[in-house]
């Protein structure tokens, strides 16, 4: 029999951890915590005794803290990983019917179910655009027409509900460390695509995502909320193994911001340039750790993991 591990990743998560847990029954299941600082922990222990359950001393993000929990499931023989995001919760059989799927088209690396919003009433907002007409001509005709196939190849879904076989894990590996709290997902798609594996989306199955009603945080330009984005998107696009002309894209950037930093000196506009110099260091920073972790994940393998 097939075995298949959830890992979870909890970081403050006491309004979803019950049902998330609640929904995973029959299920092995590791929770890896990054050091949360409200009750999730104590109520983990309390209430779902048979959770395997490591805190970390520190926040670890949640690339880390899965590749972490997805070492310790292989460790245990798992066949299938599935990583579950804490305020995401199962519905019914998804994982049996994502599997049945996986084993009549082992071509894909990663499979997931369709995306609802929390009370299951309609689809995740954010979901919906992964299958919109660019990224899959064939869905939304399919879904009217009644006529829906088994799974439908995406070049990204976020990893908010993973079913990994172990193949992938042990050809991909795990989330590249360059990426401590959004991209992960990101560029593990890339990887996955460049190594000839597919993504896929199976219209039968379902997962609940609690976060419809959570706040869009707006970013103010030139803060350090603002940077720090700019540089995940650095990351995300020159660390990406699909993209042959990564050097030239790179360096055709660093002219243009080169430029703009000359014209707000010539302008005498001093804080456009202040701005413009640290977005350079940026970017060049990003692209060292962006190319280190192309030609890396460029070679298969369980690149993350602990072996």
């Amino acid at each position: 029999m097939l075995k298949t591990t959830i890992v979870i990743v909890t970081y403050n998560g006491m309004n979803w951890i019950n049902n998330c847990l609640l929904s995973c029954k029959g299920y092995p299941v590791i929770v890896i915590d990054n050091a949360s600082t409200d009750n999730t922990v104590e109520y983990i222990k309390k209430k779902f005794t048979d959770v395997s359950l490591y805190r970390q001393e520190k926040n670890l993000g949640f690339g880390q803290a899965n590749n972490l929990g997805i070492s310790l499931a292989l460790k245990e023989d798992s066949d299938f990983v599935f990583l579950l995001n804490q305020d995401a919760y199962l519905e019914g059989d998804t994982i049996s019917r994502l599997i049945n799927v996986y084993k009549n088209n082992p071509g894909y690396g990663i499979i997931s179910p369709v995306h609802l919003n929390g009370s299951g009433t309609k689809l995740d907002r954010r979901f919906a655009y992964y299958l919109e007409y660019d990224k899959n001509e064939y869905f939304y005709f399919d879904a009217l027409k009644n006529n829906l196939s088994v799974i439908y190849d995406v070049s990204f879904v976020n990893a908010a509900a993973w079913l990994l076989p172990a193949n992938t894990v042990k050809n991909i590996g795990g989330f590249d460390p360059i990426f401590f709290h959004y991209g992960e997902d990101d560029n593990y798609c890339h990887r996955v695509l460049f190594h000839q594996l597919k993504i896929g989306v199976v219209p039968e199955a379902f997962v609940r995502h609690d976060r419809e009603f959570r706040a869009e945080v707006k970013v103010d330009y030139n803060s350090s909320e603002y940077f720090y984005r700019k540089a995940l998107s650095y990351k995300v696009k020159y660390a990406n193994p699909n993209i042959e002309e990564s050097e030239t894209l790179y360096l055709t950037e660093l002219k243009e911001l080169k430029a703009l930093q000359l014209r707000a000196l010539i302008k005498l506009r001093f804080e456009k340039f202040k701005n413009y110099s640290k977005l350079k260091d940026v970017l060049i920073n990003a692209y060292v750790l962006a190319r280190k972790s192309r030609i890396s994940n460029a070679e298969k393998g369980n690149h993350y993991l602990d072996n």
